[in-house]
């Protein structure tokens, strides 16, 4: 069906996307499309408050295709929210190793707790309860509280802004807090009666949210929106003024920092490593995990890793150039410069300046929850030994 000549005259308030008389037809036709549309996902197979949580989680700001398998296995390895709570956070950790945002764990873990504690282990229903827990916002309380409860809160993440913003013809900065209030508005007039109506599908808060969502993410796409396979296209203004591609407009993406990580890898004669957790200005490019004792600099600077080492460890060695490698974390590009060092013995440093040490082999670390920062640097290191020694440090 063809776009309709939209007026200016006839556009809605802020707070209303959609004009009063046209939104139950809008409703039923997002509706309708989503029930024959959506995609086949695990966390949608279910209403367990503890389950849709951990998928909101985990799908902050990682693709659904790199989530679907830690989903799998996290849910495996912690089947109910009492099993998160009772866990180690180095368990979470380690199940989390390799997904990324490693503070999302941290906070899961301890969320966990307090709904154990605080909430007889079930996660609680009422938005401000929710809002207290730790690394829950407001998008997630109004995602998991819709689609396991039924509660009516409409969500308000990227995919929702842009299917918004789109449908309005909402142009400048978004992320305003002013225009952000006033979308939170709008997505909040557009929640369907909760109610099965005769003119299409049963609705509820969370059906409502997911298929917002879910046309913002297959189809309402930032960069190649498929307005012709659109089922509300007809109601869409930025479509009707042929803006879609440009609204809303690209935010401003930081300038990247480069910057470089020296590393020391130590090993003793029996292939055992340091790894260490400490607060320092780089640790959150290794997630705040174990990781090689490391300095940052513009570029690698070995005679300052040297000193490191002497005034940490009391070490005094040789350092033996390993292949560079190269991460990214957000805008930051850095250069991995990694150095074996070997030593007859690992030393034991200062307990006040290290949170904590572990001695593993080196080929054996990943039973610790490490960055992929970390696993690129060891993964250097072992690529440079001889394949005997290898074996023999397996083998110990």
């Amino acid at each position: 069906m063809p776009a309709p000549a939209i007026s200016r005259s006839l556009a809605p308030p802020k707070d209303e996307i959609i004009l009063p008389a046209e939104l139950p037809a809008f409703q039923t036709q997002l509706l309708g499309w989503f029930a024959e549309a959506k995609r086949d996902l695990d966390w949608r197979r279910t209403r367990d408050a503890y389950r849709v949580w951990i998928s909101e989680i985990m799908l902050q700001q990682t693709r659904v295709a790199a989530v679907l398998p830690y989903y799998q296995r996290f849910l495996a390895r912690f089947p109910t929210l009492d099993a998160l709570a009772r866990a180690r956070l180095d368990t979470v950790l380690r199940s989390w190793a390799g997904l990324g945002y490693y503070s999302r764990a941290r906070n899961l873990h301890r969320a966990a707790k307090e709904i154990v504690d605080r909430h007889g282990g079930e996660f609680p229903r009422r938005i401000e309860e929710a809002l207290a827990l730790p690394g829950i916002g407001h998008y997630t309380a109004a995602a998991v509280l819709s689609i396991a409860y039924g509660e009516p809160h409409a969500v308000l993440d990227g995919n929702v802004v842009r299917v918004l913003a789109r449908l309005g013809a909402i142009r400048g900065d978004l992320r305003r807090p002013k225009r952000w209030r006033e979308l939170a508005a709008a997505a909040n007039a557009l929640l369907p009666p909760q109610a099965a109506s005769a003119a299409g599908p049963p609705s509820s808060p969370g059906d409502w949210n997911q298929a917002m969502m879910e046309l913002g993410a297959t189809l309402c796409t930032p960069r190649g929106p498929q307005c012709a396979a659109c089922p509300v296209a007809r109601w869409c203004r930025a479509h009707a003024l042929g803006i879609a591609l440009r609204v809303p407009a690209p935010r401003p993406k930081p300038k990247p920092v480069r910057l470089a990580l020296s590393a020391a890898v130590l090993l003793d004669p029996r292939g055992r490593t340091l790894l260490v957790r400490q607060e320092s200005d780089h640790s959150t490019l290794f997630s705040s995990l174990w990781h090689f004792p490391a300095i940052q600099s513009a570029r690698p600077a070995p005679e300052k890793l040297s000193r490191y080492l002497q005034s940490a460890f009391g070490i005094t060695a040789a350092l033996e150039v390993l292949p560079l490698a190269r991460h990214t974390v957000t805008f930051r590009r850095i250069l991995l410069a990694p150095f074996l060092v070997r030593v007859t013995k690992l030393p034991v440093p200062n307990p006040s300046a290290m949170e904590g040490v572990r001695t593993p082999r080196l080929a054996e670390i990943e039973c610790l929850p490490i960055s992929s920062a970390t696993k690129k640097i060891a993964a250097a290191s072992l690529a440079a030994l001889p394949r005997r020694r290898q074996r023999a440090s397996s083998s110990f």
